[in-house]
C-alpha cells in the first residue's frame, strides 16, 4: 500500500524534522555542568515548611528556594493540647502569615513528639490544614541535634522552658538522658529555675532588696500562684516565665547560685550519664542556653567538657541543614 502526501505537506514535514533536530542539537551542546544547573534550580524552587516548637512558643521558616520568611506562633504541646485546639492555633496565627503559597513539605520538630500518640496528633492537625502536602513530624530532641551537631557526632542539649539532651552519631540519637518533664525533671529548665524563684519567694528565702524586686515585678501572692500551678493550663509556661527575675538581676548572690545550682543539676544528672561527654562537644539551644550561656562555658570547663554551638534557638541551624 503506498500512501500519498501532497508536496507542501511534504515539505512542512521536513521542516518540522529539522526543527526538532536543531534543537535537540542545542540542547546537547550545552555543557553539562549548566545542563545541570537548570534541572537543579527548579527543585530549588520547591516551597518547605520548618516548625521549631516548644511549649512557649513556635518557630518557623519558609523556604522557596532562596527566599526565607520567618514566622512566629504560639508553643505547640501536644500533652497540654488537643486535635482541634491545635488546628485552631495553626489557623489562626499560621495560615494568614503564608498565605496562599503552596507548600510542599513540611519538616516539623516538637516537644512531645517523641511519643507516637502525641505526633500522631500533631501530623492530624497538619494534614487537616495541609492535606496535600508531605509532612513529617519529629520530635524537638532530633531538631536540636541536627541544628547544633549537623553531621558530626556530638551532644546536642535543649535548655528552654522545658530541657532534653542526647549523644547523636551524625546520623541518628543513639543515646538519650530522659526528660522527665517540669514536675520530676527538666533539670536546668525556664520551668526548673522558675519554680526556684517561687520558692524563695513562698518560703521567704529572698533579702529585702530581691523581695521588693520581686513583688514590684509581678504584684502576686502565694494564692494566685498556687492556682496557676495547680489548676490552670499550661504549668510549665508559667512557671518558666519568672525565670526572667534571674536574668533580670544578674550579680546577686542569691540569683547566682540558683542559676548555677540548676544548671549544675543538669549537667550532673544528664551529661554525666554519656561517657560521650568527655569525647565530643557539648551543644546547647535553647532562651535558657542563650542567656547564661557564661555559665555553661564555666561548668564545662569545671567538668572536663568541650563547649560547642550555642544556638538561642535551633532555626539557623535548620536551615543550615537543609540547605
Amino acid at each position: 500500500m503506498y500512501i500519498l502526501f501532497s508536496h507542501n505537506a511534504f515539505l512542512k514535514r521536513e521542516r518540522e524534522f529539522h526543527k526538532n533536530i536543531s534543537i535537540a542539537h542545542l540542547f546537547w551542546t550545552i555543557p553539562f555542568k549548566l545542563r545541570h544547573l537548570k534541572c537543579k534550580s527548579l527543585t530549588m524552587t520547591k516551597a518547605i515548611l520548618i516548625a521549631d516548637s516548644g511549649s512557649t512558643k513556635t518557630e518557623w521558616c519558609l523556604i522557596t528556594g532562596s527566599k526565607k520568611k520567618k514566622i512566629e506562633t504560639q508553643g505547640i504541646s501536644p500533652y497540654f493540647m488537643g486535635t482541634n485546639e491545635i488546628t485552631g492555633l495553626l489557623y489562626e496565627e499560621l495560615l494568614p502569615k503564608i498565605k496562599n503559597t503552596p507548600i510542599d513539605a513540611i519538616q516539623y520538630y516538637g516537644t512531645g513528639c517523641a511519643n507516637p500518640e502525641q505526633a500522631k496528633k500533631l501530623k492530624s492537625s497538619l494534614n487537616h490544614l495541609f492535606p496535600k502536602t508531605k509532612i513529617i513530624v519529629q520530635d524537638d530532641l532530633t531538631g536540636a541535634a541536627h541544628a547544633l551537631c549537623g553531621q558530626d557526632p556530638g551532644i546536642a542539649c535543649i535548655l528552654g522552658t522545658g530541657s532534653n539532651s542526647c549523644f547523636y552519631n551524625g546520623k541518628k540519637i543513639l543515646k538519650n538522658s530522659p526528660g522527665l518533664g517540669y514536675v520530676l525533671g527538666d533539670e536546668g529548665s525556664g520551668a526548673y529555675m522558675g519554680k526556684k524563684v517561687i520558692q524563695h519567694f513562698l518560703y521567704g528565702t529572698f533579702d529585702s532588696e530581691l523581695l521588693d524586686k520581686f513583688l514590684q515585678k509581678y504584684k502576686t501572692n502565694k494564692y494566685e500562684i498556687l492556682d496557676a500551678v495547680y489548676r490552670q493550663p499550661l504549668p510549665n509556661r508559667y512557671l518558666a516565665s519568672y525565670s526572667l527575675f534571674l536574668s533580670e538581676n544578674r550579680g546577686h548572690f542569691m540569683i547566682e547560685n540558683i542559676i548555677e545550682d540548676s544548671l549544675n543539676d543538669f549537667f550532673f544528672q544528664h551529661l554525666c550519664k554519656y561517657k560521650e561527654s568527655w569525647q565530643y562537644p557539648i551543644h546547647f539551644t535553647g532562651g535558657i542556653a542563650h542567656v547564661f550561656k557564661d555559665v555553661l562555658v564555666m561548668l564545662c570547663k569545671n567538668y572536663g567538657f568541650q563547649p560547642g554551638n550555642m544556638f538561642a534557638n535551633p532555626m539557623q541551624g535548620l536551615i543550615r541543614f537543609y540547605k
